[in-house]
C-alpha cells in the first residue's frame, strides 16, 4: 500500500514540472500585449485632448504674429515698339569678278602680275607667243604686194580702155580680200598681249609663263575689292516680311566686326531644292577687312508692333489647366499684395514677350520674387 501511494506522488510530482504548451503560453503573451496598448492608447487620446485645449486657450491669449512680407521689385508697364528679328547664315561674293584669259591661245611668254598684286584697268597682265601669226602676217603681206601692184596695173590699163573689165574686177577683188585678211591678222597679233578689264586685285593665277593656254581657258582671276555684296538664302516663309530697302544687321564672326546695310536684291524665283529665295546687300571691303567667301551672319527685322505691351518672359507662368499669369501688385486692407492676373499672350522675342490681354499701361509687375510668392501675399516692393 505504502509503495502505491509513493509511486503516485511520484507521477504527479512529475506531472506538475513539464512546461506548458507553446500555443498556449503565445496567446497568453498576445493578451497582455493587446491590453497594454489599449491602456496606451486611452493615455494618448488624453494627453492629445490636453494639448488641443492648451493650444487654443494659448491662442486667445497670445497676440496675432504678422506673416513678414515677401521682398520683391517691380517694373511700371508702358507701351512700346516690340521687333523681332531672323538670322540666316550668309557669304562675302564679289560683284566685280572676271577670268583673264586669251582669245588665240598659245604659249604664254610672261605673266606680269602675280597674286595679291593690285592692278589698273587697261594694265598689261599677260604676253603670249603668236609667232606664227607673225610669220603668217609676212607671208601675207608679201601676197598683197604683189596683189596690189596687179591691181594697179590692171586700173592704169582699163583707164586706157585696155583689158576686160573681168581681169580689172579680178585683181581689185584679190587686193580688197588680201588686205581684209591683213587687218583680221593684225587684230589677232595685237591680242597677243592681255589687258586688264577692271582695276582690281589678282586673285588666282592660274597659269604660268611655259605653259600653253587654249583660247578661252583663264590665265589670271581679278576682282575688285570696292565692290562686294554679302548673299544669303532666306525660307520662303519670310516673302512679304523682308524687303528692298529694308536695313539689316550683318556679323562676321571670324572678324568679330557689325555693319548695317540696306538690302539691294531681292530674288525673284525660289529655290525648289531648299524652298528659299536670294537676298543680296552690297558692300565694300570696309577697308580690306571683308573677304569674298568670309562667312557672315545676317539679321533683318521679320515682326513688329508698335505700342505693345512687353514683360520679361521668365515672370510669365502657367497653371495645370494650361491658363498663364502673372503676379501684379494690387491693394488689400492698406497693404501691398502678390496677385494673380490672367493672360494671353503673343510673340516673343530675346526673353520679351506680347501680352495681349490681361495687363494695361501703368500696371505694376512683380519681376524680382515672381516665383516666390502666392496670391494674396503681403509684398515689400523693393523697386527704388
Amino acid at each position: 500500500m505504502k509503495n502505491l501511494v509513493f509511486i503516485l506522488f511520484s507521477i504527479l510530482l512529475v506531472s506538475s514540472c513539464q512546461p506548458l504548451d507553446p500555443e498556449a503560453e503565445k496567446q497568453a503573451l498576445l493578451a497582455e500585449k493587446k491590453s497594454e496598448l489599449t491602456a496606451k492608447k486611452t493615455e494618448l487620446q488624453t494627453l492629445q485632448e490636453e494639448i488641443n485645449t492648451l493650444t487654443e486657450e494659448i491662442l486667445v491669449l497670445e497676440p496675432k504674429r504678422e506673416k513678414a512680407p515677401i521682398l520683391i521689385t517691380t517694373e511700371t508697364l508702358d507701351k512700346q515698339e516690340f521687333k523681332r528679328f531672323t538670322q540666316v547664315q550668309a557669304s562675302v561674293l564679289s560683284d566685280d569678278e572676271v577670268f583673264v584669259s586669251s582669245e588665240t591661245g598659245g604659249r604664254i611668254l610672261s605673266v606680269k602680275v602675280k597674286e595679291g598684286q593690285y592692278v589698273k584697268r587697261g594694265q598689261l597682265l599677260v604676253t603670249v607667243d603668236l609667232k606664227a601669226l607673225v610669220d603668217q602676217k609676212a607671208e601675207l603681206e608679201t601676197s598683197m604686194s604683189l596683189a596690189k601692184d596687179v591691181y594697179d596695173r590692171q586700173k592704169r590699163l582699163w583707164d586706157q580702155q585696155i583689158g576686160t573689165e573681168i581681169q580689172f574686177l579680178q585683181a581689185k577683188n584679190n587686193y580688197e580680200r588680201l588686205e581684209k585678211s591683213l587687218s583680221t591678222l593684225n587684230t589677232q597679233i595685237g591680242k597677243a598681249n592681255i589687258y586688264s578689264p577692271i582695276s582690281g586685285v589678282v586673285d588666282r593665277e592660274f597659269l604660268k609663263a611655259g605653259e600653253v593656254a587654249a583660247p578661252g581657258a583663264p590665265i589670271v582671276q581679278l576682282f575688285n575689292p570696292n565692290k562686294l555684296k554679302i548673299a544669303a538664302d532666306v525660307p520662303e516663309s519670310y516673302l512679304g516680311k523682308i524687303k528692298r530697302g529694308d536695313q539689316v544687321e550683318i556679323n562676321f564672326p571670324a572678324i568679330n566686326k557689325q555693319i548695317t546695310k540696306a538690302i539691294a536684291l531681292l530674288g525673284r524665283t525660289i529655290d525648289p531644292s531648299n524652298r528659299t529665295f536670294k537676298v543680296e546687300v552690297t558692300t565694300s571691303s570696309e577697308g580690306g577687312a571683308l573677304k569674298p567667301n568670309l562667312l557672315a551672319e545676317l539679321m533683318f527685322n521679320d515682326f513688329t508692333k508698335q505700342d505693345a505691351i512687353v514683360v520679361p518672359l521668365e515672370i510669365v507662368q502657367e497653371e495645370v489647366s494650361g491658363r498663364k499669369y502673372v503676379f501684379t501688385v494690387g491693394e488689400k486692407e492698406g497693404k501691398s499684395i502678390a496677385q494673380k492676373s490672367y493672360v494671353t499672350t503673343g510673340e516673343g522675342y530675346l526673353g520679351d514677350i506680347i501680352i495681349e490681354t490681361g495687363l494695361n499701361a501703368g500696371d505694376q509687375i512683380i519681376i524680382d520674387g515672381a516665383r516666390s510668392v502666392a496670391n494674396g501675399d503681403v509684398i515689400k516692393n523693393m523697386t527704388k
